[in-house]
């Protein structure tokens, strides 16, 4: 394909996005979508956007999610006006559109590019959000387990005893103690069971914790026993909680050492800053 067209194509789809004026999701209107694909009929667009929906639907996902039915007003000319069936698109959507396109028409094999390369930018921005909450969770439960050994501590004087109640908590939220999650999920040796685990159980940990800190000197909790059931009790009310959301903690598969998804964010994010000077 000649260049010039690529880089008129390209501004082309650039130009035609849209985005919801309050929730900011970008999206693009199948009505302009028809014309930088090369469809001068609706009908037989609508035909290639039928075969995208069926696609969607294959692949699991909710049309719904993804093509939005919508009405707009368009000129006529002599300003008379007239409402349109229209659909907005989510750039799956559009790429889905774009798979299912006739191949012959250059503007479509150019948006099956586009649109590959641009869902799977969004995959990628998606992934580290997701990659930076978990890390961000995981040093909040650091900071909710400090304050709770600090506490134990003044209550109780024993260094061992916040590994034990942290363990019996353990058992109470994932029914298992915390070497037996740690065996289960096979965390190297003198690694943290929560390096392992996934963002919901690192936050399920973190709010029993901070339900115990609170109780410990709200209650004036001093020994061992009272600490340990307290905890406990809190523990087995966050199962409960994720339980009836159908979620088992103890079942969820182990997650990426967090340590090593912190490197990789850190690392992007210099190469990111280097690009930028």
């Amino acid at each position: 394909m000649d260049k010039e067209i690529i880089v008129r194509l390209h501004t082309s789809f650039e130009d035609m996005t849209c985005k919801h004026p309050e929730t900011g999701t970008e999206f693009w209107c199948a009505r302009d979508l028809q014309m930088l694909l090369g469809y001068s009929h609706w009908r037989s667009f609508s035909a290639v956007i039928d075969k995208a929906i069926t696609a969607c639907k294959i692949s699991g996902y909710d049309p719904e999610d993804h093509f939005a039915r919508m009405r707009k007003m368009i000129e006529l000319g002599k300003g008379a006006t007239r409402e349109i069936e229209d659909i907005a698109l989510t750039r799956y959507a559009c790429y889905l559109i774009a798979q299912n396109g006739d191949p012959a028409k250059e503007q479509i094999a150019f948006a099956q590019t586009y649109f590959a390369v641009q869902t799977r930018k969004q995959e990628i921005i998606e992934k580290r959000l997701a990659e930076a909450e978990r890390v961000s969770a995981r040093k909040k439960l650091t900071q909710s387990e400090k304050e709770l050994s600090g506490v134990i501590f003044d209550r109780l004087r024993d260094h061992e005893s916040f590994g034990r109640i942290r363990s019996q908590g353990d058992l109470a939220l994932f029914g298992r103690t915390t070497q037996g999650m740690k065996d289960k999920l096979k965390v190297p040796k003198g690694r943290a069971l929560a390096d392992f685990l996934p963002t919901i159980t690192i936050k399920a940990k973190d709010f029993a914790n901070e339900i115990t800190n609170y109780n410990i000197k709200q209650n004036n909790l001093g020994t061992e026993p009272g600490i340990a059931g307290e905890h406990t009790k809190n523990n087995r009310h966050v199962r409960r909680l994720l339980i009836d959301r159908g979620i088992v903690p103890e079942s969820l598969p182990p997650a990426e050492d967090v340590k090593k998804v912190e490197r990789r964010l850190t690392s992007e994010r210099k190469k990111l800053s280097r690009k930028d000077t």
